[in-house]
C-alpha cells in the first residue's frame, strides 16, 4: 500500500463527522425524551443565518416559563428556509426541553430526529465502507 491510502482518509473524515453530528443530535434526543419536561412556548422572532451558498436559513426563537420559573429564550438548532404560518412571529408551540439545561430543547413539529438519524446512518457507511476497505488493502498486501 503505497500513497493513494491517504485519499482514504476524506471519505473517513467525512464519515467521523456526520456519525459525531448524528450520534450526538440522537443521544440529545433521548435525554430529551427521557426526562425532558413540556412547556407551552411562544416563538417570538427568527434568527437568520447564511450558508456558504448564501442561502437564508430560519431559525426560530422560542420563549418560555421553565417550572422553577425562570424565563427561557432559546434559538431552535433547526433551520428552513421558508417559515409557514404554524411557526411565525407570535405563533403558539410546544417545546419539550431538559429542566437542568433549558438550552436543550426541541419545538415540536419543527426539530426533526430524522436528520440525526440520516446523518447517523451515512456517517456509519462512510466511516465503516472505508475502514473495511483500508483492512482489506492492508492485509491483501
Amino acid at each position: 500500500m503505497e500513497r493513494e491510502w491517504l485519499f482514504s482518509l476524506i471519505p473517513l473524515t467525512i464519515g467521523a463527522g456526520f456519525l459525531s453530528f448524528g450520534v450526538y443530535g440522537l443521544r440529545r434526543a433521548r435525554t430529551l425524551r427521557r426526562r425532558g419536561v413540556t412547556a407551552d412556548a411562544r416563538i417570538v422572532r427568527h434568527e437568520v443565518r447564511r450558508d456558504d451558498d448564501g442561502d437564508r436559513h430560519h431559525h426560530p426563537v422560542a420563549a418560555w416559563i421553565a417550572r422553577d420559573g425562570r424565563t427561557c429564550e432559546y434559538s431552535s438548532r433547526f433551520g428552513r428556509e421558508t417559515i409557514g404560518n404554524r411557526f411565525r412571529v407570535g405563533a403558539h408551540a410546544v417545546v419539550l426541553y431538559d429542566p437542568e439545561a433549558p438550552h436543550r430543547f426541541e419545538i415540536e413539529g419543527w426539530d426533526a430526529r430524522a436528520l440525526d438519524l440520516l446523518f447517523t446512518v451515512l456517517g456509519s457507511i462512510f466511516t465503516g465502507g472505508t475502514v473495511t476497505v483500508l483492512l482489506v488493502r492492508l492485509l491483501a498486501f
